[in-house]
């Protein structure tokens, strides 16, 4: 039995640069698990960063000094995002309130509609398996009434902490691109000198993450800004709102995009019924879904997510379960590094290829 795994071990960790690789995985994933609630403001911030670099970089193309363009990055996108927060907050606040005063009504329509199930459809549902339906629908509401009182009480200290990351983001953004070289310089300071695998990985998955987030940022507003107008063409509810939820949803690929179809369905449902103006609705939200996946994603991301659907979503589920929302949004990113280090490890009879090029 210690042959064979000293065989294997010799066969994949001989290489020193190898064992530096999978020392630094680990570490990465111990700060992932057990920090990962401690270090949101600064991984918030290198999504920002990130987003803002390639700006500066174009503006450093026309020769503007790198200084200079990570300030007048900065004060742009803070500006655009300080008049996009004060005017979308006070719309989403009023459309959720008045969503959250007519669900009493829509909840005794979808009563009355369940209700009726029996006596169209008596081979499929009986009218016992209908009131216990409600019954639990009922529970399920007092519960959700439940979560949104205790909510409401730790509003305070949730203000608070968004202050203080309000605060504490954009000034970490701006100091890592003003200071990128020297932060990096001093990372690569605790590192070994020889350090070509993990380097190789590192420069290819940054380029990924690069594009990723700015891919993502760029997909977010168009397909929000696509779906707002198509929902306020047709005068559908609580538009905004309901086109918001559809532009975050691409960040949890192929989930996102089936779970937001329900409040979408069920909201046009409720305003319309069963009528052409319900199905022309949902036909065009479907075409925005099959745009966004077959025509936006392969724009803005065809050099980054050539990954199988199936390790998309088993990303998608490990990582947003070891990570929350971080991990969500990092799950292509993250499955990008597994396959990057998989390519590059050394294989039995292949020699590194740092050590090629010595």
């Amino acid at each position: 039995m210690i042959g064979p795994l000293r065989a294997w071990y010799d066969r994949h960790f001989s290489d020193p640069q190898v064992v530096i690789l999978a020392l630094l995985l680990i570490f990465g994933t111990a700060v992932v698990v057990f920090a990962g609630r401690l270090i949101a403001p600064l991984l918030a911030s290198l999504v920002f960063a990130y987003l803002l670099e390639g700006a500066v970089q174009k503006l450093q193309r026309w020769h503007v000094p790198r200084l200079a363009a990570v300030i007048l990055a900065f004060v742009v996108f803070v500006t655009l995002f300080i008049i996009t927060l004060l005017g979308l907050i006070p719309l989403l606040s009023q459309q959720i309130t008045q969503l959250v005063r007519e669900l009493p009504v829509m909840i005794a329509q979808g009563q009355s509609v369940l209700l009726q199930l029996p006596e169209r459809y008596p081979q499929f549902i009986s009218e016992e398996q209908v009131r216990d339906l409600i019954v639990a629908i009922r529970a399920e509401t007092t519960l959700l009434g439940q979560r949104m009182v205790s909510l409401s009480l730790s509003s305070a200290m949730h203000l608070v902490t968004f202050l203080v990351y309000l605060i504490i983001v954009p000034l970490m953004v701006f100091f890592l691109l003003k200071d990128k070289e020297a932060i990096l310089a001093w990372i690569t300071g605790f590192l070994p000198r020889d350090r070509g695998l993990a380097s190789e990985v590192w420069a290819e998955v940054n380029v990924k993450i690069a594009s990723y987030v700015r891919g993502k940022f760029i997909e977010i507003l168009i397909v929000w800004a696509v779906t707002f107008v198509t929902f306020t063409l047709f005068g559908l509810d609580y538009a905004m709102l309901l086109s918001v939820m559809v532009g975050l949803s691409v960040i949890i690929p192929y989930i996102g995009a089936a779970v937001v179809t329900i409040p979408v369905a069920l909201v046009a449902y409720f305003q319309w019924g069963l009528s052409s103006e319900f199905v022309w609705v949902l036909v065009a939200y479907g075409v925005i879904q099959f745009l966004d996946g077959n025509v936006l994603v392969p724009l803005l991301f065809s050099e980054v997510v050539n990954l199988h659907p199936v390790a998309i979503i088993a990303a998608v589920i490990v990582f947003g379960g070891l990570w929350g929302l971080w991990g969500v949004f990092f799950a292509i990113p993250l499955a990008t590094l597994i396959q990057a280090v998989i390519r590059s490890w050394p294989r039995h009879g292949e020699v590194p290829s740092s050590e090629e090029k010595a």
